[in-house]
């Protein structure tokens, strides 16, 4: 709870991984003898404000997910949920199965071992502002803009950018209404803030560490294994 509003995190780990080009799901590699997907688990229980946590994944992992809740009993109440074709239906399928009395949704990345417990904190504090915020961070590379994937069509300027990670805050009924209308109109976006967007809601920006990367490629996974020792420093 956070002032009396019930939270419920999403851990949203039903992706196919196709760029990881394996054969196992990527949330199921291991970082330090551990699955990637318990390390982030183990950030979201730590939450001195988390209530309550859905797990999201494919059908056809439940093997996977089975073997690490039996070994790693983690102290929180939750629930799976199966996932659907793209990122954008599974967490509508976590809206729609989430605890009738949640006031703040936090939706994170199963492939995000990395995000400091501080943090998750920090973003569930300030979600009240604006109704939505998450993690971020200013862009550190000049960004090219290609339509065709071929030639640069134009620059845009470094210093308004910022990448987006998670975490993501929302008021539970704000993002509610952000995905009804984004399926009205047969909107998909790349994640939840974009249809918080969509709907007029301003996005308030938590500045975060670059640590908090998603491991979505085999370099990813060899950054991950220095990462995790210098968490354990």
């Amino acid at each position: 709870m956070y002032k009396n509003n019930f939270i419920t995190a999403f851990v949203a780990a039903a992706g196919m991984g196709k760029r990881m080009n394996m054969d196992i799901n990527k949330q199921f590699l291991t970082i330090d003898d551990v699955p990637i997907l318990a390390h982030t688990i183990k950030k979201i229980e730590k939450s001195k404000y988390i209530d309550f946590l859905e797990i999201i994944v494919k059908e056809s992992d439940m093997c996977y997910v089975e073997d690490i809740l039996e070994k790693y009993k983690f102290n929180i109440d939750y629930k799976i949920v199966f996932g659907g074709k793209e990122r954008q239906d599974s967490i509508y399928n976590g809206i729609l199965n989430m605890p009738d009395r949640t006031d703040i949704v936090l939706t994170h990345d199963g492939a995000r071992p990395f995000v400091s417990v501080s943090k998750i904190d920090e973003a569930i504090e300030n979600v009240f502002e604006t109704g939505a915020c998450v993690l971020a961070n200013p862009v550190k590379d000049t960004i090219k803009v290609s339509i065709d994937g071929k030639i640069v069509d134009y620059t845009p300027n470094r210093d308004n950018l910022w990448q987006v990670q998670t975490p993501q805050v929302f008021k539970a009924d704000i993002l509610k209404k952000a995905y009804e209308q984004a399926y009205s109109e047969g909107y998909y976006g790349t994640d939840d803030c974009s249809l918080v967007e969509k709907t007029g809601i301003k996005v308030k920006l938590i500045y975060n560490s670059y640590d908090n990367i998603k491991i979505t490629t085999r370099e990813d996974l060899s950054i991950a294994n220095i990462l995790v020792k210098k968490v354990k420093e």
